[in-house]
């Protein structure tokens, strides 16, 4: 019962911290944050207990949730993924899919490249022929988000971006009434989804 304790606490010490960073982009969320990162958290070390995937695996649905919480609920309230979390993103997955590489094989490390460039350019192409139907940061975290998608398995690339759709609608309909319509928090939320209770795969 240690391990999920632990992640309870290191959830709501890393929303404070990422509280932090969002407040000096302008963009600082409710401390609400904290209570949902530890919630998240402990679900992730629930499922490593539980046995759900290798213990290897761990380190990419955990530093997911660190970014995840702070980008969709700053998202959701001022319809911004500031660079100052979306790009530091980069490299602690990378490091995280690195470990999950070592214990997993190389197919997971070249998945999480090739996840990337995919993603990562579809929305790069849908933002360069409709810049109002999707932002400039959905763009800069779809390329991360691929990572982790294909690291899961090809067929999480397009269930994740089907999701996606689907939970942006969900809020278009459901939601405040807005010019623009958030595309990060349905991003965010099935890439977590997935790293969490699918898992690692074989491709």
């Amino acid at each position: 019962m240690f391990l999920p304790i632990a992640f309870t606490v290191a959830g709501a010490g890393s929303a404070l911290a990422t509280r932090s960073c969002l407040r000096r982009a302008g963009a600082p969320v409710t401390a609400w944050a904290a209570a949902l990162a530890a919630a998240l958290l402990l679900a992730v070390g629930l499922r490593h207990q539980a046995g759900a995937w290798p213990s290897w695996w761990l380190a990419v649905p955990a530093v997911l949730t660190v970014f995840a919480v702070p980008l969709a609920l700053a998202d959701l309230k001022y319809r911004r993924l500031p660079d100052i979390l979306t790009l530091p993103a980069y490299p602690a997955l990378a490091a995280a899919l690195a470990v999950a590489a070592c214990g997993g094989g190389a197919d997971i490390a070249w998945r999480a490249v090739l996840g990337a460039l995919v993603f990562g350019g579809a929305h790069a192409l849908v933002h360069t022929l409709s810049p109002r139907s999707l932002g400039a940061g959905d763009v800069k975290l779809a390329g991360s988000l691929g990572a982790v998608l294909a690291a899961t398995g090809w067929p999480s690339v397009v269930l994740g971006a089907v999701a996606a759709a689907l939970l942006s609608v969900a809020l278009a309909v459901g939601g405040p009434r807005h010019p623009t319509v958030p595309h990060g928090p349905g991003l965010l939320v099935a890439a977590w989804a997935l790293a969490v209770f699918a898992g690692p795969g074989p491709g």
